[in-house]
């Protein structure tokens, strides 16, 4: 079987044009950025306010294991898959950031007959969408301290700037930083520090917000800083809102590409689930809603992160409502759960499947308090034996939905086609009553209790007087009603990357709380989750290079 690059590499992909007119998009609204690469005009989304929409299908997952669960992969075959049987189907991913690209995590464009192409431009610079959210970022950050610089006439306190730099790369050299060293002429020296660009502000910004005005609002609103009385300061306050609008003007509009099979795919925005919201943008969902009778999502790492903040976040802020969620499993990352070390997972174990199964039980669980229908994809391995397969097909009946094998990885829509069917079946029956998990006017600490008793299965949630007392002050200012984005390790619904299966009765410590008032939601650090991660001690990058014939080698 070829590798994932060679595939992408010899698929026959159309001109973006024809991908566009697929959805109905002419010519004329595409700017293209090569032959098969396009951002969609804001003055044609904005035609399209009157139109009905289509149906919104979410594939979230099981907790990640280095066994892989194929996410993004299921995304781009479901999608396939319901093209495949005649619907009018487009799917909406992320961006992939450079920082895991080059670090553990390799590309982050689906894999195998179920990928989006151009797969090597989408995980590198694509349509440079990263590189003006750094930029207007950092543009901010350099605000501030000129201001401080030339008089401070607003009064900050340079104790308590809040805004840090940010960069597209993992690099835990700068997690903590002293600027303006050097004397007089470089500023007053301050310690700072790094977060990579998919955890900023401005990157959450861009994927909620509905245009441009809403854009620039939203800039506007960010928190930098307080003074020495405890007010705010915000990046209005800095006159840093309309500067920052011009560098995002084009990323702001969503990016057009094709799967394999030439089926419409919106790949716009970045954050991450699991210190940020972790979904894609709501201009481009709700572009694609208006475009196509089925809309394929998905939500950064496993449910209780990514699925639990598109509910919460994105749905409650953008009025959208879901009709399907697809939660993706493999046999390897359920047998991985059951704790069966990594070099075995290739043996069968139905054993250690069923125990592992648990996982993917308390994921099924936390997904019906949301009132969404709910299937669950099994994202087929070679090593996969029928006994493993017809173990996860009954557990999943005990748990009251059906479990439907997937084969798209080696067979693209061929092998999503029962899955799609299923998928309109049960939208079809109309049961969705999508509600979020907690309302608007509950206290933000009883927030983020509500997330951790209910989805991580908490016994406690640890939270200092410190911590308590920011809460209760951002509640006085006004800030209140947002809901809490949880930034919490992907690989446990603990706080512990290593406590596996489905834990109850532990201490979720919450360590840090982040005004995010311009995105619209309070951050909760909880246990040792970094915002800006590290490189592992093979980084992918080592052995990422350009062939003799100019190609890339070992990016995914």
């Amino acid at each position: 079987m070829a590798s994932d690059i060679e595939i992408a590499r010899a698929a026959k992909m159309k001109p973006i044009t024809e991908i566009g007119a697929r959805l109905d998009i002419p010519a004329d609204a595409l700017d293209s950025y090569g032959a098969t690469k396009a951002k969609v005009r804001a003055d044609f989304i904005a035609g399209l306010a009157g139109r009905p929409e289509g149906k919104l299908i979410l594939v979230t997952a099981i907790n990640p294991t280095p066994a892989g669960e194929g996410k993004t992969t299921t995304t781009v075959g479901l999608g396939d898959g319901l093209n495949r049987i005649g619907k009018k189907a487009a799917i909406c991913l992320r961006e992939p950031s450079l920082g895991p690209c080059f670090g553990m995590k390799g590309g982050a464009a689906g894999g195998g007959h179920a990928q989006v192409v151009p797969m090597e431009d989408i995980n590198l610079h694509f349509t440079g969408d990263f590189h003006a959210i750094t930029s207007a970022h950092n543009l901010l950050a350099a605000l501030i301290d000129n201001h401080i610089y030339w008089g401070n006439a607003l009064e900050i306190d340079t104790r308590r700037i809040t805004w840090r730099r940010v960069m597209d790369m993992n690099d835990r050299a700068l997690r903590q930083i002293v600027t303006s060293l050097g004397g007089v002429s470089n500023g007053f020296a301050r310690e700072s520090g790094f977060d990579i660009t998919v955890a900023s502000e401005i990157m959450a910004i861009l994927c909620l917000a509905s245009d441009l005005a809403d854009l620039q609002r939203r800039l506007g609103d960010i928190v930098i800083g307080y003074r020495r009385d405890r007010t705010a300061v915000t990046a209005r306050d800095l006159e840093a809102d309309g500067a920052m609008t011009v560098l995002l003007k084009e990323a702001m509009q969503p990016n057009l590409v094709q799967t394999l099979e030439n089926n419409p795919a919106f790949v716009h925005g970045g954050p991450f689930a699991n210190i940020a919201h972790g979904c894609n943008s709501v201009i481009a969902t709700k572009t694609a809603l208006k475009l196509a009778d089925y809309v394929v999502t998905e939500a950064g790492f496993g449910a209780d992160l990514g699925a639990e903040k598109f509910f919460d976040i994105k749905c409650r802020k953008a009025g959208l409502s879901p009709d399907a969620v697809v939660i993706v499993a493999t046999i390897r990352a359920l047998k991985m759960n059951g704790g069966i070390a990594r070099e075995d997972l290739a043996k069968e174990d139905v054993e250690a499947l069923t125990r592992g199964a648990v996982n993917l039980g308390r994921h099924i669980e936390n997904l019906r308090l949301f009132g969404v229908p709910v299937l669950v994809a099994i994202n087929h391995f070679v090593t996969d034996t029928e006994a493993e397969v017809a173990a996860v097909k009954a557990y999943a009946q005990t748990q009251g939905v059906e479990a439907i094998t997937c084969r798209h990885w080696a067979q693209g829509s061929l092998g999503t086609e029962d899955l799609a069917r299923k998928v309109v079946e049960v939208i079809d029956a109309g049961k969705a009553r999508f509600a979020p998990l907690y309302p608007d006017d509950m206290p933000l600490f009883a927030k983020i209790e509500a997330v951790a008793r209910r989805i991580y299965r908490a016994g406690e949630v640890a939270a200092d007087k410190s911590v308590l007392d920011q809460l209760a002050k951002w509640e006085a200012d006004g800030f209140g009603h947002l809901p809490v984005c949880m930034a919490k390790t992907q690989y446990s619904f603990s706080t512990d990357p290593a406590l596996r299966g489905a834990p109850e009765g532990h201490v979720v410590p919450v360590r840090e709380v982040r005004l995010s008032a311009g995105a619209g939601f309070i951050v909760a650090i909880c246990g040792e989750i970094m915002t800006m991660p590290g490189l592992p001690r093979v980084p992918a990058a080592n052995h990422i290079r350009l062939d003799e014939a100019g190609h890339i080698e070992g990016l995914f």
